[in-house]
């Protein structure tokens, strides 16, 4: 039989011992004390020999969980630098103002969430009495990540101080008419207020870590001293499912980056029920921030669990509360005393016997409300904590209940999440629960009122005076636009004259043309470098020893590749952000860089290059974050389309980027064929992001890894370039009456249509123009504005339309893409119009089979340019057999 307390083989069996004997009366120790007062007094005893041994300095792993209690005990809480009485008015007001306008808003049907910043009041409203530094002081101030669902608390406030109006209140969710107000933090939407777009859950918590490295990066290289700024994180416990929420802890405490806070609004509810039903998120939280590095602060019980936790002399109420689940304790909210009695403290007789040293009302406000993140002294506490931590970030887990102050129809309640409005009579009750001194009269329309204790009240005078030594209103978003002088023209020179007979692909292009970007005097160190670890795949390795690669800590090693030109440098002023494997982290990198003009007031111009397949496909959401956030930069397809990645196969070859990008409004999207198109369209792109007149737009760019001559810019293409298409090769007639065509190729795809001319020429007497269509996007875009104005009684006529004006017979398009992406344009097209594109799913093979398998190679656009013209009867439809036989076809 196997013994089931056989010793388990362990790490500790390879160290040597040099006391058996001594390490033996430790264990009996231990058995001993377990035998007389059980095992909890022996975990006791264990734990506090780790604690003390880690006070004194020994070195030894630290648990990753603590009992289910306060990190800071009341005794040692921070005196409250605040009038608490002050604040509990302003916070009442808000709660108030918060309710009033989700259910005014009821009556349009537009929704609104109520019991986030029920439960959440106090962790903001300490925050912003005492803690976020707003933008009017020294530095850039704190910036300030708010959970979408508590943005009803977040206008409150910003009525209360002044900044908004009844009328744009009762517009909330009701925008187009241009005083309303969006339904979560936009920037895009209101630009004065919003910093950061946070409802694309988990994308906050990802991006303010991220953020927060960026503010040392800036200090780092130094561009800006961030060290004032703090990067404040507000979360929900639900919000903590999204892998993206988690996915960067290791590196936020691996740069040490004490400047983070996350606040994670632990209400134990999910939008649909409880979080871990049958476990403990806060112990799982704890758990999982504790063992990638960083400091916890457990805010979970009000002041009123210290009278049971003094009465709990054998620790048996500290053993319940590890025990009970989120989903019971939720219940337990909601139910009445006698149950409690029963169900939480009937457990065991110790409970029993302490339970009954406590009235119906403490056990009634222990569990109905005494919460650690509901009491002002105790945030404020943690707060203090979080930001004289040096050497990691913090996350504060402080347990509330969802709903708080909203009556017993919302606290706890599943369906809260749902709930977009409380009845007259439940706004009464919570009027008197509050103390606000608001009048039945005020109710006789029907409609709840908003309340406001005057401009000049005690009120908002304290709130205005806590602004005002902060450093002003907050949350803010302030732009000080300074136009970046242009580059110098020799950067761009060097692609206008093409490669002569030496081959490069676009990829390499881009990359040499950022490179002598960078060495420009007054914009280079703007530049901001940033690739997902495939550097090398892309030829920007020759950046390493001139650019530098980031790193915090510097280069503590002498890298394998010291002795070679192009070794890998880290340095703590490096310029290249090389992520690792991590689309997700560098997207967070590109979005804090693309964003810094407003968030520090210094313009970066950040490029982010990647497989583009890993782009658009696997980060779309953070390309549209980027663009509530008002972002600027270049984000860049490398080695695109479904044909030019040769071996890789189906799961990197990207025919539908192009697709997905044409969805997001901010995004300019280019597909260039030749170096010279690259540098038009980056000099333009700086110009439109950066110069006097900045748009709030980023670029998008899809380069290739297929080597090819260059050649040199025709004159007069650089309008056609920067709006999507112009002529590049004029087919030489070989008749007077030959039939005629126009092949439009973008990107990779015009190589195909200037041999498929050829083949035209040579072996059918057809003659064909060549059309490089830089951007399909583009073209569409100017052609729907044009559509616009016509219904505005504006004439105007689509550029694409005028570009192909008069161009004689059909229109043949080609690309490396899906045919939805050129047929985006093909409405505004006056000539009979077809394409051909790579539709399904990639393969693996060299670029000449893959091509032949969708009928994008030279050979299949001649036959299909050859079908066109037999449709319109300008040549035999022999031809068009004889040509698939002659192509093996």
């Amino acid at each position: 039989m196997t013994d089931p307390v056989a010793k388990l083989p362990s790490e500790l069996d390879q160290l040597p011992d040099r006391d058996p004997e001594e390490t033996a009366e430790w264990a009996a120790s231990l058995d001993a004390v377990t035998k007389a007062a059980g095992p909890h007094r022996a975990a006791y005893l264990m734990r506090r020999s780790l604690q003390h041994a880690e006070g004194a300095g020994i070195a030894l792993p630290k648990l990753l969980e603590s009992d289910y209690v306060n990190t800071i005990p009341t005794s040692a809480e921070p005196s409250f630098d605040g009038d608490l009485e002050m604040e509990s008015k302003i916070t009442a007001w808000n709660r108030w103002n918060a309710a009033a306008m989700v259910t005014r808003g009821a009556r349009y049907g537009v929704g609104g969430h109520i019991a986030t910043f029920a439960s959440a009041a106090w962790l903001y409203e300490t925050g912003f009495n005492h803690f976020f530094r707003g933008k009017e002081g020294d530095g850039s101030g704190d910036q300030l990540y708010i959970q979408g669902h508590a943005s009803p608390g977040i206008y409150a406030r910003a009525f209360l101080d002044g900044r908004l109006s009844e009328q744009q209140l009762d517009n909330f969710r009701q925008e187009s008419g241009g005083d309303g107000l969006p339904s979560y933090p936009h920037p895009r939407r209101l630009p004065w207020l919003w910093e950061f777009p946070t409802v694309s859950m988990g994308l906050g918590p990802l991006s303010a870590i991220y953020q927060a490295r960026f503010n040392r990066y800036l200090t780092n290289r130094k561009i800006k001293d961030t060290s004032n700024s703090h990067v404040w994180a507000f979360l929900g416990d639900g919000e903590m499912d999204e892998p993206e929420s988690t996915a960067a802890l290791a590196l936020a405490a691996r740069e040490q980056l004490d400047n983070l806070t996350f606040v994670i609004n632990c209400n134990l509810q999910r939008l649909d029920g409880p979080v871990r039903a049958n476990f403990r998120v806060v112990q799982e939280l704890e758990g999982a921030f504790r063992g990638a590095g960083w400091n916890v602060v457990k805010t979970l019980w009000g002041n009123a669990w210290d009278e049971l936790f003094q009465l709990d002399t054998t620790g048996a109420l500290i053993r319940r509360l590890r025990e009970v689940p989120d989903a019971q304790f939720q219940t337990y909210a909601t139910r009445d005393v006698a149950y409690i009695r029963e169900h939480f403290f009937g457990s065991e007789p110790a409970l029993v016997e302490l339970a009954k040293l406590l009235s119906d009302a403490k056990i009634a406000e222990c569990f109905y409300s005494s919460r650690g993140g509901h009491e002002a002294r105790k945030v404020y506490a943690a707060y203090r904590a979080a930001i004289e931590h040096k050497g990691a970030p913090t996350v504060i887990l402080a347990q509330t209940v969802k709903g708080y102050t909203l009556g017993k129809g919302f606290e706890s309640k599943n369906a809260n999440h749902q709930m977009k409005k409380l009845s007259i009579d439940e706004f009464k009750g919570m009027r008197e629960l509050l103390g606000l001194p608001i009048p039945d009269s005020a109710f006789e329309d029907g409609l709840v009122p908003y309340g406001h204790p005057g401009s000049d009240s005690p009120e908002v005078r304290y709130l205005q005076e806590r602004r005002a030594a902060l450093g002003g209103p907050a949350p803010a978003r302030r732009v000080h636009a300074v136009a970046l002088p242009e580059p110098e023209e020799r950067a761009f020179k060097a692609l206008y004259k093409g490669s002569g007979k030496q081959e490069m692909a676009t990829t390499m292009a881009f990359v040499r043309l950022v490179k002598d970007l960078m060495r420009d005097k007054e914009t280079g160190r703007r530049w901001v470098p940033i690739v997902p670890d495939e550097a090398r795949t892309f030829g920007m390795e020759s950046l390493f020893p001139s650019a530098g690669i980031y790193s915090p800590l510097g280069q503590t090693y002498e890298p394998v590749d010291r002795d070679q030109l192009m070794y890998y440098k880290e340095a703590k002023d490096g310029q290249i952000l090389n992520e690792g494997i991590t689309e997700a982290g560098a997207m967070a990198d590109f979005i804090a860089a693309a964003s810094s003009y407003a968030t520090h007031g210094e313009t970066m111009i950040p490029f982010y290059i990647f497989y583009s397949m890993f782009g658009w496909q696997r980060t779309g959401d953070q390309m549209w974050q980027l663009a509530d956030q008002l972002g600027k930069g270049f984000i860049v397809g490398a080695t695109a389309g479904r044909t030019t990645l040769t071996g890789e196969g189906l799961q990197h070859a990207d025919g539908h980027s192009h697709l997905i990008a044409s969805t997001n409004p901010a995004s300019l999207n280019y597909d260039p064929a030749f170096a010279y198109e690259i540098a038009v369209i980056v000099k333009d792109g700086l110009r439109r992001m950066y110069g006097p007149d900045a748009e709030d737009v980023f670029y998008y760019l899809t380069v290739y890894n297929e080597p090819k001559q260059q050649p040199a810019m025709p004159e007069g293409v650089e309008d056609g370039i920067v709006k999507g298409l112009y002529r590049f090769k004029e087919g030489t007639p070989a008749a007077e009456d030959a039939p005629r065509l126009q092949l439009i190729g973008s990107g990779t795809a015009i190589h195909w249509a200037l041999k498929a001319q050829e083949l035209l020429a040579a072996d059918w007497g057809v003659t064909a123009d060549v059309w490089s269509a830089t951007s399909w996007g583009e073209l569409r875009r100017d052609a729907l504005e044009s559509d616009e104005a016509l219904l505005r009684g504006e004439e105007r006529v689509p550029y694409v339309t005028q570009a192909l004006s008069g161009a004689p017979g059909p229109v043949l398009a080609v690309s490396d893409w899906m045919r939805a992406v050129p047929d985006s344009i093909s409405q505004w097209v006056e000539q009979d119009w077809s394409s051909l594109g790579t539709d399904g799913f990639g393969l693996s093979d060299t670029r000449e089979g893959a091509r032949r398998h969708f009928g994008v190679d030279a050979e299949s656009v001649t036959v299909a340019a050859l079908a066109q013209l037999a449709r319109r009867g300008e040549i035999p439809a022999s031809k068009v057999k004889e040509a698939r036989e002659q192509y093996g076809m």
